[in-house]
């Protein structure tokens, strides 16, 4: 910024120069003055601040008999924001430019704001011929951060894309799949769910718990679902799209994670391979055989995995599992019983070697809600997910985990 400064001519015709002004000075004097319209600068408020001073060569800087540079440059900075249109002081114009600068923010310039929604051109039409002046964000889906997934369930969420003014949600759409192989062909959808028809209302399954809460900033919403009935160390493919009162569709968003490993007694497994050696042990009849080979193929396979790492463990010199269950059992019934630890997979298989395995239980907080509201049969719903009333309550899921270590924990 800089400084007003002004020369005066004398009756006499000299010259005589006038006091500097700062120009935040300058611009207080018209503001007192009335020469300054309020409105002119009612967004800015001026505060002075040292931002350096003027070069030497500046003559201005410079004042008669005072070595010192005159007081140094000021600084405008707006700290209150107000909207253009605001500033105009015709009322026609400022209505024109109010509808245009509303138009172009909220209806990319293609439609009219009324109320809280946008009136679209009769040509801001899509491909689908369905209005867009008031584009349909992508909902970005992402892991719960307050709840990591375990060998069955898996917690997400999403801010809701709904904004305060232009188009209206009315549905999210959720789609969840197992996938068996990443690479292979999206012939199969999977399970399909309404969030508002299925979850909300109670008539989906138990096994997917959908809640509602307040974000971060005050019209804001986060969605949130838990899925408790999932296989162990499986991969699975989550699929959500928003749905807006027009019926349009937004870009889908997509989570792929692989499940926990399944749980272990590890305590049990260690009681059975105990047993196993005992029936092993000396000579089998045919009733210890027969009670071995149930034993055996009654448990999961990761059970299984851990009896025959226990086993190894502590009875190796005696043989190894795999040796003895072939020599008492036969061949056939020990391929039988082997070949079920095949479905492990490799990262398992590690953490089930571990010299230590622990079952921990813990407890974490979860919104559950249900819609009041019921949607009328065989028509189409048309309002915003905001205006749903929904009861929610805050209730505590219990998630069961492995630890696993090379010695036992304390």
């Amino acid at each position: 910024m800089g400084t007003q400064t002004a020369t005066e001519v004398t009756d006499q015709g000299g010259r005589r120069d006038l006091k500097a002004v700062p120009f935040i000075s300058y611009l207080s004097g018209l503001l007192k003055t009335q020469l300054l319209s309020d409105d002119l600068v009612a967004g800015v408020e001026i505060r002075c601040q040292e931002k350096g001073s003027c070069p030497a060569a500046c003559h201005l800087c410079r004042q008669a008999g005072r070595e010192t540079a005159s007081p140094t440059p000021v600084l405008l900075e707006v700290s209150r924001i107000v909207p253009l249109y605001s500033l105009v002081q015709d009322n026609v114009t400022k209505e024109a430019f109010k509808s245009a600068t509303m138009s172009s923010y909220w209806c990319a310039g293609k439609g009219d704001v009324i109320e809280n929604w946008c009136r679209c051109d009769l040509t801001a039409l899509g491909k689908d011929g369905l209005p867009n002046c008031s584009p349909l964000r992508r909902p970005v889906l992402r892991l719960a951060p307050h709840l990591e997934p375990s060998s069955t369930m898996v917690a997400l969420e999403w801010i809701d894309v709904e904004p305060l003014i232009g188009y209206k949600v009315s549905d999210y759409i959720i789609q969840h799949k197992r996938v068996e192989d990443p690479s292979e062909a999206e012939i199969y959808t999977g399970e399909v769910l309404s969030l508002m028809d299925d979850l909300f209302s109670g008539l989906g399954s138990s096994c997917v718990v959908a809640g509602r809460r307040s974000g971060e900033h005050p019209h804001s919403m986060i969605y949130s679902l838990i899925f408790k009935c999932l296989e162990p160390d499986s991969l699975y493919k989550f699929t959500l799209y928003a749905v807006d009162s027009r019926g349009s569709r937004s870009d889908a968003s997509f989570v792929t994670v692989r499940t926990s490993c399944p749980m272990v007694d590890d305590s049990k497994a260690e009681e059975i391979a105990d047993k196993v050696y005992n029936l092993y042990n000396g000579y089998t009849s045919g009733k210890e055989q027969q009670t071995a080979y149930n034993t055996l193929m009654e448990i999961s396979p990761p059970l299984l995995y851990r009896v025959q790492h226990h086993y190894n463990s502590h009875y190796e010199k005696f043989g190894d599992f795999v040796w003895r269950s072939e020599d008492e059992l036969g061949p056939r019934k020990a391929h039988l019983i082997l070949r079920r630890m095949d479905r492990i997979s490799l990262f398992c298989r590690s953490l089930l070697r571990s010299g230590f395995i622990q079952s921990r239980t813990e407890s974490v907080p979860y919104m559950l809600c249900r819609s009041d509201d019921t949607r009328p049969g065989s028509t189409l719903w048309h309002s915003s997910l905001h205006e749903t009333r929904l009861a929610c309550l805050e209730k505590v899921i219990s998630v069961q985990r492995n630890i696993y270590g090379k010695s036992k924990l304390r």
